[in-house]
């Protein structure tokens, strides 16, 4: 990875986009500690801390680098750009124009795809902002104080601030994705986990010796472990018939079909996390914190919720994976191009060979998902300590997903830039 970092720095290009990508994630770092006017910002993060950190707006919190326990311009983050465009992902699916519209109109439907994209997340970001000033005027309410001044001018300002501030993200992450390197989504995701180093590093620092050494060597291993996973695949072998024009024979190779072990990514984890985390956010606003179904049943540390936690991300996997791969289809596009698995005919037993593979995959795919999402949990049963870490399994698997995806983008461009001729 630094030799890859190294060599692309030598280059002009690479190094002007490098430069460029670290520009654009400054200026979010910046804009992620601007307060929202009207917003005692110490008061809310003392209270988000005390009260609010089990529930799915901890996952938020994570996701936006603290911007929004902190009540910043930028406290949406990308959150509306995510859900937006998993919106307009299953849109896609269940409305035969948007499908048209993805798969028949080539360059052209995908940037009308994207333009609805952007126009959905500047809503979501106008209704999560709005949503998000009703918490802090019902928590003001409630004795805490948050908002300093009341009234229709200073809640315009505030809903605004946060929507303007989820679009500024959403135009920051297209940029990078454009003159920079790697998905600006997904970069700046990394960003905003990374900056919860410090503060786990200062968890770290109060808990017993052994307990940081047994964190370390954990850590470490759940790395190499979600690195293993991450490139694993499974290759389905793939013969082309030869064909004779002519004088020429064409076809005969023999590749592969490539089936990623972690297809969904981290994707069923968040959706699992935002539902099981559903009950604990209702007590959260409604103020029942406290008492016996809280604590063993809607709470995060619960076993209880550890159960509905691993079965929802089976459920996703299993749901992610029927909207990415459809059998029928790619069993057509090989008959079509010539193709077909040894051992199989071509059309419907093809179809079903690949499905079978596929519901392996998904189950041993769900359980790795689940094993990494529950290790943070399990972790924060058996010692405190480990409960208030930054990093879980969730935010580990970005952190190692988008450092993959950015090192191969490098290395790309690196071979393309570096690609030995004929004649050298």
């Amino acid at each position: 990875m630094l030799d890859t970092l190294k060599n692309a720095w030598k280059i002009p290009e690479l190094r002007k986009k490098l430069i460029f990508t670290l520009f654009i994630l400054l200026i979010y770092r910046a804009g992620n500690v601007i307060p929202v006017p009207y917003i005692d910002t110490v008061t809310l993060s003392n209270y988000f801390d005390s009260v609010l950190s089990s529930t799915i707006l901890g996952l938020y919190n994570a996701m936006s680098g603290s911007a929004f326990s902190r009540a910043t311009i930028f406290a949406l983050s990308i959150q509306p750009y995510i859900n937006s465009s998993i919106i307009i992902q299953l849109l896609t699916i269940a409305i035969p124009a948007l499908e048209r519209m993805a798969k028949e109109e080539g360059e052209e439907g995908q940037k009308k795809i994207a333009k609805i994209t952007r126009y959905t997340t500047v809503g979501l970001g106008l209704l999560m902002g709005w949503a998000y000033y009703q918490m802090l005027v019902n928590y003001s309410a409630s004795g805490f104080s948050i908002v300093t001044k009341q009234g229709f001018l200073p809640a315009v300002v505030i809903i605004l601030s946060f929507t303007a501030g989820s679009a500024f993200v959403m135009w920051l992450g297209e940029q990078i994705t454009e003159f920079g390197i790697g998905n600006g989504i997904s970069m700046i995701l990394f960003a905003n986990i990374i900056s919860g180093i410090p503060g786990m590093v200062g968890t770290l620092t109060t808990m017993v010796w052994w307990q940081i050494i047994i964190v370390l060597i954990g850590m470490a291993a759940l790395i190499l472990f979600i690195i293993f996973m991450d490139n694993a695949e499974r290759r389905i072998p793939i013969q082309y018939a030869k064909r004779v024009v002519g004088r020429k024979v064409y076809g005969g190779q023999n590749t592969n079909l490539p089936i990623k072990v972690s297809m969904s990514g981290v994707m069923p984890i968040i959706f699992a996390q935002s539902i099981c985390s559903l009950p604990a956010t209702i007590c959260a606003f409604t103020g029942h914190t406290s008492g016996w179904w809280y604590d063993h049943v809607w709470s995060s540390a619960s076993w209880f919720y550890a159960v509905m936690y691993f079965l929802m991300i089976f459920f996703f996997s299993w749901f992610y994976s029927t909207i990415q791969y459809d059998p029928v289809e790619i069993s057509n596009n090989l008959k079509k191009n010539g193709g077909f698995i040894p051992g199989f005919r071509p059309g419907r037993p093809t179809a079903d060979f690949i499905q079978k593979v596929i519901n392996k995959i998904v189950v041993f795919g769900a359980v790795y998902l689940g094993i990494v999402a529950l290790l943070p949990i399990i972790a924060g049963n058996l010692m405190s300590g480990v409960r208030n870490l930054a990093i879980g399994g969730t935010s580990v698997i970005i952190v190692v997903g988008v450092a993959l995806e950015t090192v191969k983008a490098l290395e790309a461009q690196l071979l393309m830039r570096h690609y030995k001729g004929f004649l050298d």
